[in-house]
């Protein structure tokens, strides 16, 4: 499998390049800086520079033939203003699948946030809240593209190390912690399982740190049906 990464050089995304890499998959992680080239191939990554703020659908278009899913792990990180939350965690992510449907990619893996359902609270902070926005902006936007699409919702990051034990549900699990190499591990399972794929308006889900499998977490979700909310 080809998956491009765009945010390639994102905590979650090295991880995930590495688990692809591990597996025999072609990963590719999209960076602006070049001095971030030599830490993706060091996970076994290849790199594309591109600057997904300063370009068309179609020059990264170019950069997606043969592609077989694309994953959005980027953000605009911490420190930026409530402009970039949307030029970067909105905007960019619907370039991703203007791109991704004009190459024909068939997959588009979107790493979201848990709290976009509900409208942020009065006294926000208000960059928190132009994340937020942006991110549930994102799915609704990259749902109207005609590619399938998986909405994974982790809750707050750390960098702990994976326990391989997950909760992976439909929107409604309370809040809570996971680690990033436990997200790593539940988009590169997501990928591998044509189930998720079968249908455009793919999962919505959840992901905390839980007491199950990650394989048998994502075939429960399947079994009972988990669907976009």
């Amino acid at each position: 499998m080809r998956v491009v990464i765009a945010g390639g050089h994102g905590k979650i995304a090295l991880r995930l390049e590495r688990v692809l890499a591990g597996r025999g998959d072609h990963a590719v992680g999209l960076v602006r800086n070049p001095d971030h080239v030599p830490d993706l191939r060091e996970t076994g990554a290849d790199a594309e520079l591109i600057d997904l703020e300063s370009s068309t659908a179609g020059d990264l278009a170019e950069r997606l033939a043969g592609v077989d899913a694309v994953v959005f792990a980027a953000g605009a990180g911490p420190g930026s203003s409530a402009a970039r939350k949307d030029t970067v965690d909105r905007g960019a992510a619907v370039l991703l699948a203007d791109a991704a449907v004009t190459a024909g990619v068939p997959r588009y893996l979107l790493i979201s946030s848990t709290g976009v359902d509900r409208p942020p609270a009065p006294g926000t902070d208000e960059v928190w809240a132009a994340y937020l926005r942006a991110k549930k902006a994102a799915e609704v936007e990259v749902a109207e593209r005609d590619i399938a699409l998986t909405v994974l919702r982790p809750g707050r990051l750390t960098d702990d190390p994976g326990t391989g034990l997950v909760q992976l549900a439909p929107p409604g699990l309370p809040r809570g912690d996971v680690t990033r190499d436990d997200v790593a591990e539940v988009v590169a399972g997501l990928l591998a399982e044509p189930a998720v794929w079968a249908n455009r308006k793919g999962p919505v889900l959840d992901l905390l740190n839980g007491d199950t499998p990650v394989t048998e977490a994502i075939a429960s979700v399947l079994s009972s049906g988990g669907s976009r909310s």
